[in-house]
C-alpha cells in the first residue's frame, strides 16, 4: 500500500482527535508512525493502526473505516494528474476509477494491486457495484464514495452489502434529489 495513504490516515487522526490520540494509537500499535508518502508499506500496518484507534477511542473500526475515505477522497482527488472532473458527476468518477485512475497506477507503480470494481447495472440514478479488494477494506470504500458524492454535490443513498468473501462486497448506490 503506498505510503500516502499512511500519511493521509495519521493526519486525518490528528485533526479529526488530537496529537494524544494519535500518539497513544500508534503506542497500542507499536507503530513509529515514519511514513513517507512515496514508500510501500504492507497493508496490515494499516489495519493495526485502525484497530489501535478504535480501542483507543472506543469507535467501532468499520465507522473509522468509512471516516477515513471519506475525508481523504478530496485530498487523494488533489494528487492526480491531467485529469479533470469539470463536466462529470457521482457516477462518471466512479466509472473512471476503475478504467482510468487504477490503471494509471499500475502503470506508475507495478508493484501495486489497486482495488477492482466491476459494475452490475446502472441507471441514471443507480448503480450497482463489486469492489474487490485482498486488502478487505470495503469500508475505506463507502466512506471513498461517500467523499465523492460530496465533491459532486450529490445526495446518494448508499447501501453496502456483504457477501460471502471477505475481498468482496456489493454496494448499491441510489442518486436522490435532495
Amino acid at each position: 500500500m503506498k505510503g500516502i495513504i499512511f500519511t493521509e490516515f495519521i493526519d486525518i487522526v490528528e485533526n479529526t482527535f488530537d496529537l494524544e490520540v494519535c500518539q497513544s494509537m500508534l503506542d497500542k500499535a507499536g507503530d513509529s508512525g515514519a511514513y513517507t508518502s512515496v514508500g510501500s508499506y504492507e497493508h496490515q500496518r494499516l489495519v493495526k493502526l485502525i484497530i489501535s484507534l478504535s480501542k483507543v477511542t472506543g469507535v467501532p473500526a468499520e465507522q473509522l473505516q468509512q471516516t477515513f475515505g471519506r475525508a481523504v477522497f478530496p485530498r487523494l482527488l488533489q494528487l492526480l494528474p491531467n485529469y479533470h472532473f469539470v463536466d462529470s458527476n457521482t457516477f462518471d468518477f466512479i466509472r473512471s476509477v476503475e478504467a482510468y485512475i487504477h490503471q494509471e497506477v499500475k502503470k506508475l507503480y507495478p508493484d501495486t494491486t489497486p482495488p477492482r470494481f466491476e459494475f452490475a447495472n446502472e441507471t441514471e440514478t443507480t448503480m450497482t457495484m463489486d469492489y474487490h479488494s485482498a486488502r478487505c477494506m470495503g469500508y475505506v470504500c463507502l466512506g471513498l464514495l461517500e467523499g465523492c458524492a460530496d465533491y459532486f454535490n450529490q445526495a446518494l443513498e448508499i447501501t453496502l452489502e456483504p457477501t460471502d468473501q471477505k475481498d468482496h462486497v456489493r454496494f448499491h448506490l441510489l442518486l436522490s434529489d435532495n
